[in-house]
């Protein structure tokens, strides 16, 4: 799957007012993304790595979409982590909070302003994904608090028993993530985003990692799980999908297309689309900006057992828009030799050569998936 590490280049510092109900000082945040397989060995996937860039007093809101089961939790923990401190639940609140806190970071999941409980939902016979079972003005009204420097008493949504918990005081930090189903879903809340990112996730990929966390963690049976995946399906096309022509990155992982046929889904490939003209933000490009490259690094400066590596990049249209797409298919055999790959790569935007490299060996033992 996508897995993210991101640091920024300068001081963060914001300051931090109270209300009852309801600032980052930043140049650069880098996100680096890669593809690596669950399972026995050590094969890691290639990194793709993009550049944000703020100038702002109030804190940074970042929007992260994509469908449940799609990697969202453990994308933001990376991040976080990266950003500064490890991410913990807030200290001395609710157990069953969503909510991430770092050093520099919080992350609240947008589950907490569903309007109906389990209980609700099943009574009205609708999903989560549906805009009715969902507060978007509380959202709105919370989210633009924060942006503007006051904390909130957001609700909470507790996944453990369905219900809605009594809120929890959130104050508005450095950096403030929105995760969910639906951050770029109400027009209000998306133009409040600095930057957008979309998790576009296969079917195919989809499945194996619901299953992977539903049966393995949450004891569901094969059959349920199969059978929850078609009840989403039309409110995911209809209410979720749709949200990736606002994202000003999307991360696409899809099945590799180097062995034929391949039915395992171990082996991934990676597309990263990057939207151009986006303000304070200069996509990352293989090469030569604006060409078309198809690259197979393997032979004497990588270690690559079949199916080996390919990348690609160029530019392509996206909904209508300009983007620049690098893709990546296939995986590294040694994730140190990622440094060869990082050569050919501008716009990162790092401090030091290496830089990336460094970043995906630090947290080389991250979970494939949520």
């Amino acid at each position: 799957m996508a897995i993210c590490s991101a640091h920024t280049t300068t001081s963060l510092r914001s300051p931090c007012t109270t209300v009852s109900n309801a600032g980052l000082r930043q140049k650069q945040v880098i996100f680096v993304t890669s593809n690596r397989r669950s399972g026995g060995g050590r094969r890691h996937g290639g990194a793709r790595s993009f550049q944000v860039s703020c100038s702002v007093d109030k804190p940074v809101v970042i929007g992260l979409a994509a469908d449940s089961g799609c990697g969202k939790s453990t994308f933001m923990r990376r991040l976080t982590s990266v950003f500064g401190g490890a991410a913990e639940p807030p200290k001395g609140g609710n157990p069953d909070s969503n909510t991430l806190i770092s050093d520099t970071t919080t992350v609240i999941c947008l589950d907490d302003y569903h309007s109906l409980d389990r209980n609700g939902r099943k009574e009205k016979g609708v999903t989560a994904l549906d805009p009715r079972a969902n507060n978007f003005d509380l959202m709105y009204e919370q989210v633009k608090a924060i942006k503007e420097g006051q904390a909130v008493e957001k609700p909470i949504y507790n996944h453990v028993t369905g219900l809605l918990d009594p809120p929890e005081l959130i104050a508005p930090p450095k950096i403030f993530v929105i995760e969910g189903l639906h951050p770029m879903f109400d027009e209000r809340v998306r133009d409040l985003l600095d930057f957008s990112i979309y998790l576009d996730i296969s079917d195919e990929v989809k499945f194996a990692w619901k299953i992977q966390r539903d049966m393995a963690e949450r004891g569901h049976s094969l059959e349920s799980i199969k059978a929850s995946i078609e009840a989403r399906k039309p409110d995911f096309d209809a209410f979720i999908d749709p949200q990736k022509q606002y994202a000003d990155a999307v991360i696409e992982v899809l099945p590799t297309q180097l062995i034929p046929d391949d039915n395992e889904g171990k082996v991934l490939r990676v597309k990263l689309i990057m939207k151009e003209g986006v303000k304070n933000f200069n996509p990352v490009y293989l090469f030569d900006e604006g060409s078309t490259i198809s690259w197979v690094p393997c032979g004497r400066k990588l270690t690559c057992s079949y199916p080996g590596i390919k990348f690609s990049y160029g530019p392509d249209t996206y909904f209508g828009n300009e983007v620049s797409v690098l893709e990546m298919d296939g995986q590294f055999d040694r994730l140190d030799e990622l440094i060869y790959v990082e050569s050919h790569l501008s716009n990162l935007s790092t401090k030091f050569y290496g830089e990336v490299t460094q970043q995906m060996l630090k947290h080389a033992d991250f979970p494939d998936c949520c």
